[in-house]
């Protein structure tokens, strides 16, 4: 998990701090005194513990702006958490998609319980495994599922995906060998997602929506072993 706590107390953010990796040792938590440090921060998480009131803009405005980020790079929201002293703004976090709100001073059940209905709701956003990439200048998450083809193009790939395509820079090889298991490299330039594979011939294969990828003749005999074992090991098959 991916975990933000943003507060402009530091007491306040160890405390948190101390209180996640009391629930969970490996979680990754990130400190931030504003919200517009946590704004100009680019990378996603998983659950964000949020200050409502900060100085320069408030926690409210920092979800607004975090929810239209998250919009215009088509990304999955994060779990919001209000932590404050005060209640009057339950109604204001509720209109940015808030999962809850703690009140100050933070009890410890309380937490305790709130943290893992937030990792629950994640796991449920979630549809399995993702991979983290650079994309329009923030650091991004795709889920696997909703990935149908990786495409090389010169010294970059494109991600096509349920929501678009998205260009980044890597190269194909690395994808290949990243995701060897979900995908299957069926040409020198492309990956395709086994669980979108709807059809298939000695010639091409044909993903869910139409959209037909060629398939190298000598690696025919490999794909269709690769895809009869992702099948046993209980992968999602459409044809």
């Amino acid at each position: 998990m991916k975990i933000a706590v943003c507060d402009d107390s530091v007491e306040i953010c160890i405390g948190i701090r101390n209180l996640i990796w009391e629930h969970d040792k490996e979680a990754d938590v990130s400190f931030f005194s504003s919200g517009e440090s946590l704004l100009s921060y680019d990378e996603c998480f998983d659950i964000i513990f949020l200050d409502i009131l900060m100085n320069s803009i408030s926690g409210i405005e920092t979800a607004k702006k975090l929810r239209e980020k998250e919009e215009q790079c088509g990304g999955e929201k994060c779990v919001i958490v209000f932590i404050t002293a005060f209640r009057d703004f339950m109604e204001d976090a509720f209109d940015v998609s808030a999962f809850n709100y703690i009140t100050k001073p933070v009890d410890r059940d309380k937490f305790f319980r709130v943290l893992t209905a937030a990792e629950k709701e994640v796991a449920a956003r979630s549809g399995g495994k993702y991979i983290m990439v650079k994309c329009r200048g923030v650091k991004r998450k795709f889920f696997l599922c909703d990935i149908y083809y990786i495409e090389s193009n010169n010294k970059k790939i494109v991600l096509n995906t349920k929501t678009g395509k998205f260009e980044i820079y890597g190269k194909i090889n690395e994808y290949e060998n990243l995701l060897k298991g979900s995908f299957f490299r069926c040409h020198r330039c492309y990956l395709v997602n086994l669980e979108r594979i709807c059809a298939y011939d000695m010639e091409c294969v044909e993903i869910m929506g139409g959209c037909r990828l060629p398939l190298s003749k000598q690696k025919y005999s490999d794909f269709v072993k690769t895809y009869l074992r992702y099948a046993r090991e209980g992968g999602n098959v459409n044809v």
